[in-house]
């Protein structure tokens, strides 16, 4: 028999990815959670996690408990509150993708009212692992091959181009070349998807460039471009006061801004028009 507060103390590990930290989110001491979870995958007859000393993971028979916990324990609390007259308050979890403009995120987190939100920044590689998992509800990424782009999920695309400081001489140009910033300190945004293509493009040109800054801060590479400290490559949509944004000559790749659902989420059409809305609004209003 599945006890209630066993698929609370599995949920809290999947959420959580560590047996303490579980048990502080469900108010138990650890052995007492690990025996709940002992207690659980007995009944079952099946491991439900893989424990090493760095991560607990999922297995396979984890995976397919998931949704089905989610399931129930969302069944339980709605009945709590119908018996209750409690009024519903969801919780959102929403990871979002480093490269996201942060005001952005502003827009659209000052655009609701109601529901709870829990945001999670990553690379791609750590939302699309947390999706996988059940840990998030929802990615706003990058679409790649295999997404379904049928369900309204698209919301933007934008290709990419120079940030360059206000006052720089070249800032006021409608394009520059490679060429004629091969003089230019660069700011390397070590956390871009593009980086790998951006450095063949100025490789392939001949442009090996000093480099004053390596960052995973888009605010902090912005603020070193606005102090002139050197110039990048950002995304379209990212703009702040004092930096110009210069389109950077035969470089032209693109990316596609998404939102990815877990399994257990249905695709949410009123999360998809807002962040849609933010996002356009940033690209739209970029200087």
């Amino acid at each position: 028999m599945i006890d209630r507060y066993h698929l609370r103390y599995f949920l809290a590990v999947v959420d959580t990815g560590n047996f303490s930290r579980a048990a502080a989110a469900c108010n138990v001491a650890q052995p007492t959670l690990s025996v709940g979870i002992a207690r659980l995958e007995a009944s079952l007859g099946r491991t439900l996690f893989n424990r090493t000393n760095r991560r607990v993971a999922l297995t396979e028979a984890g995976a397919g408990l998931l949704a089905h916990a989610r399931a129930i324990e969302s069944g339980f609390a709605a009945a709590e509150r119908a018996v209750t007259g409690a009024a519903a308050a969801p919780l959102l979890r929403l990871g979002v993708l480093t490269t996201i403009p942060r005001h952005a995120i502003e827009r659209w987190l000052a655009a609701r009212s109601g529901d709870r939100v829990e945001l999670v920044e990553g690379n791609e590689r750590d939302l699309r692992a947390r999706l996988a998992r059940g840990r998030i509800d929802a990615a706003l990424t990058i679409l790649r091959d295999g997404d379904d782009r049928g369900a309204g999920q698209h919301l933007l695309t934008e290709g990419y181009a120079l940030a360059i400081g206000s006052t720089h001489p070249l800032a006021g140009r409608a394009s520059l070349s490679a060429e004629e910033i091969a003089h230019e300190p660069m700011i390397v945004r070590r956390h871009c998807e593009m980086l790998s293509e951006t450095s063949r493009f100025f490789t392939a040109r001949g442009v090996r460039p000093f480099f004053p800054a390596r960052t995973t801060s888009d605010d902090r590479a912005l603020s070193h471009v606005r102090a002139r400290l050197g110039i990048t490559v950002m995304p379209e949509s990212f703009h702040a006061d004092g930096v110009a944004r210069v389109p950077l000559a035969d470089f032209d790749p693109s990316r596609d801004v998404g939102l990815v659902f877990a399994a257990h989420a249905p695709p949410d059409a009123a999360l998809v028009t807002g962040l849609r809305e933010a996002l356009t609004y940033s690209r739209s209003s970029r200087t």
